[in-house]
């Protein structure tokens, strides 16, 4: 499965897999779009020849010091076999060479085989879930690494 930037081709098929991976929480089409124009650098995707199976999209701030990891999804069926680490460890590779400082992120409290993922990458979470973070409801848990 290769590791690559994405491509605006890319754009209908990264949709698809972000809804599949995150349901209603999905980006809307023209947000990925925008997310795309602004940070495609950032943006990776795992591709079989047939398939976008997973992405990862990063944004930095412009002084360059703090980055957020704004996605992470990997396809059902790919799930449990180290592709999200697999972007996970090439994005943050990116970032140190970048001189980034600091990454973040956030995800759903619930969200145990994620959080486990993120531990095991260094990133600590806050002590307290940020009760309706994204809005009434959709609680989150913020974790942060030092690079």
């Amino acid at each position: 499965m290769e590791l690559r930037s994405v491509t605006e081709e890319d754009l209908e098929a990264l949709a698809r897999l972000d809804e599949e991976a995150f349901a209603e929480d999905a980006y809307p089409y023209f947000v990925l779009r925008q997310l795309f124009d602004v940070w495609a650098d950032n943006l990776l995707v795992l591709d079989d020849g047939e398939e976008l199976r997973g992405y990862v999209l990063v944004a930095t701030a412009p002084q360059r010091q703090r980055s957020c990891i704004l996605g992470l999804g990997v396809t059902r069926d790919q799930r449990g076999r180290g592709h999200g680490r697999r972007l996970m460890l090439e994005i943050l590779d990116r970032l140190k060479d970048d001189d980034v400082r600091e990454v973040w992120l956030t995800v759903h409290p619930d969200n145990g085989p994620a959080i486990d993922l993120y531990q095991s990458l260094g990133f600590i979470g806050e002590p307290e879930i940020r009760k309706d973070y994204f809005g009434k409801g959709q609680h989150r848990l913020v974790m942060t690494l030092s690079l």
